[in-house]
């Protein structure tokens, strides 16, 4: 696979986690109906959803700011697979395995845009030895 159909991969990954991330940030911020109430159904708190919306909307502003923050986007993946995770497990304990559906197609999205992401940015880890 060449850099130019990488790069084409991640950024459509990029855009439509942040239109799904980016909107049910909003929902949970905005008290939308809908979300709130699978949200509590779930068993989660009212603070938590203002919160997890919070973090969505920064995740998304991250993700989109093009060659920057690389760090910063490695912890909005692992939230935003966090988020995924216990999206899957709560809802296939209250609601059922139908109802995980959103959840198993995020993940997939998800997964292939972070493996793009690792292939378009390369992880180097450089040890910073001071001499005294």
């Amino acid at each position: 696979m060449n850099a130019k159909t990488t790069k084409i991969i991640y950024w459509t990954g990029i855009i439509l986690t942040s239109l799904w991330f980016g909107a049910s940030g909003f929902f949970e911020l905005t008290t939308n109906p809908i979300v709130w109430t699978i949200t509590q159904q779930l068993g989660y708190p009212e603070h938590f959803i203002y919160l997890l919306g919070v973090f969505k909307v920064g995740g998304v502003i991250t993700l989109l700011i093009p060659n920057k923050l690389l760090r910063l986007k490695e912890w909005v993946f692992a939230g935003v697979f966090f988020d995924i995770t216990f999206a899957f497990f709560s809802k296939l304990a209250v609601i059922g395995f139908s109802a995980t559906t959103d959840a198993i197609i995020a993940f997939i999205m998800v997964s292939v845009t972070y493996f793009m992401f690792r292939k378009l940015y390369l992880a180097s880890y450089t040890q910073n030895i001071a001499v005294y």
